[in-house]
């Protein structure tokens, strides 16, 4: 698995070498397997929304629509495959989704590197296990041959929660550190936007989210754009879009300063190993602010920004290895698109180089192999006072009660209402009876 998670980084980095070929941006980042699937989620809530009237989706059919997306994507047989239901809309939304948030997924990645004549044979990374490893076959094939199932105990099951804290706190400033590169990037937003707690449910959420789509704009502009607008001339200034946010300028003003806090780090630290352990431990007493020091999340938060500052002195003494021969990594190319801070961006391009090789090794990370905690766990979200991305994307409508049912359940449906249709076929006219 090690060595197969290497070779797609080793694919990403030619990406990064090559990025103006592939991205009109130098601050793309990359979207990892979990990623992929919550975009799909997403997307397929979205199309759901439009035609049905509820922004809502079953497990059964995201897990059916994800199998056959990957099938589609690499180029594989799906002939026993039946065709998920508006599929061609469901793919276009996807791909608007990643490219709005100015991503690319693993096999986008993969194959425009092919396509490209980027990599040599021996590198070439087949279909089939690309397919095994962002579905989670390779990794469960891994762990069967190698680990015994062991029993339910509360010991066992302690461990099993301090694995999801872990994850979670991961998640949280990952998060983070992608934002800070990628301010287009609004799945991280929703993971973080109230982490810690800074007052802005659902309903902030979904205000920025409807302000944002009117501005044709990102979530986080669209925070920092009402922020500025307010520090500049007061909440008296604000258009009538910024209204349904005055109520959230505390929370907002929070956010987006922490963000430029960030960011001033950023620009002003040269040394990019000083800047990245700065920016972790900065992010680490926010995080944990106001929580005792035997919370869970506390000591994984911890843990978690231990992990990631060794990872980027990793990082930095393999850059500098390879700079005696060649550049590697970002582009010296003009990154004003997606910056965050305009003014200190060119200070901190190592920095941002080395965030964005960070992020590209938690891309390659192995899939989360439980679909339903991925992606529908509230309740244990809820334990931290998080909310979960696909209830924060919907918007707290009233909803008409048509959303689609689970597959399953749509196509007992269609069978049952083709019985009818040949029971009826088989009567006479005028309801006499057949023969007479």
């Amino acid at each position: 698995m090690i060595a197969f998670q290497q070779q797609i980084l080793n694919l990403i980095k030619c990406f990064r070498r090559q990025w103006p070929l592939f991205s009109n941006s130098e601050r793309t980042t990359i979207c990892g397997a979990d990623c992929m699937l919550m975009a799909l989620q997403l997307s397929m809530a979205e199309v759901n929304k439009q035609q049905h009237g509820d922004f809502t989706v079953s497990l059964s059919d995201v897990l059916e629509t994800w199998k056959y997306l990957l099938h589609d994507k690499l180029g594989l047989s799906y002939e026993n495959m039946k065709e998920p239901e508006n599929y061609v809309n469901l793919k276009k939304a996807y791909h608007a989704f990643l490219s709005r948030s100015n991503m690319l997924d693993l096999i986008d990645v993969c194959q425009k590197c092919y396509c490209l004549g980027l990599v040599s044979e021996d590198e070439s990374i087949t279909p089939v296990r690309l397919l095994e490893f962002i579905s989670g076959i390779m990794n469960v094939q891994e762990n069967n041959g190698s680990v015994l199932s062991t029993p339910s105990t509360p010991v066992n099951r302690l461990g099993q929660e301090n694995v999801k804290v872990t994850i979670l706190a991961k998640k949280c400033v990952c998060s983070y550190l992608s934002l800070l590169v990628n301010s287009k990037d609004d799945l991280a937003l929703a993971h973080i936007l109230n982490v810690p707690d800074r007052g802005l449910g659902r309903e902030a959420f979904t205000n920025l989210k409807h302000a944002s789509q009117e501005r044709k704009m990102s979530i986080f502009l669209m925070a920092t754009s009402f922020i500025r607008t307010v520090e500049l001339g007061g909440r008296g200034c604000a258009s009538s879009l910024f209204d349904p946010l005055k109520a959230h300028v505390k929370g907002l003003s929070n956010f987006v300063n922490f963000i430029d806090k960030l960011q001033e780090i950023v620009g002003e630290i040269l040394d990019p190993r000083v800047a990245g352990g700065r920016i972790l431990s900065t992010m680490k007493m926010h995080l944990i602010k106001g929580r005792s020091n035997g919370d869970p999340f506390c000591q994984a938060v911890e843990e978690v920004v231990q992990d990631l500052d060794l990872k980027i002195k990793n990082i930095i003494d393999s850059q500098h290895e390879v700079s005696t021969a060649s550049t590697t990594g970002v582009s010296p190319a003009r990154p004003k698109l997606h910056s965050i801070n305009h003014g200190t961006v060119y200070c901190g391009r190592d920095t941002v180089k080395v965030l964005l090789a960070l992020l590209d090794e938690e891309a390659v990370s192995p899939p989360t192999q439980n679909k339903a905690e991925l992606l529908y766990d509230d309740e244990s979200l809820n334990l931290f006072g998080i909310t979960s991305v696909l209830t924060l994307f919907r918007s707290p409508a009233q909803s008409n009660g048509s959303s689609p049912k689970p597959l399953r359940q749509r196509i007992q449906k269609s069978m049952d209402e083709k019985k009818m249709k040949d029971f009826q076929e088989g009567k006479s006219p005028a309801g006499t009876q057949p023969g007479n």
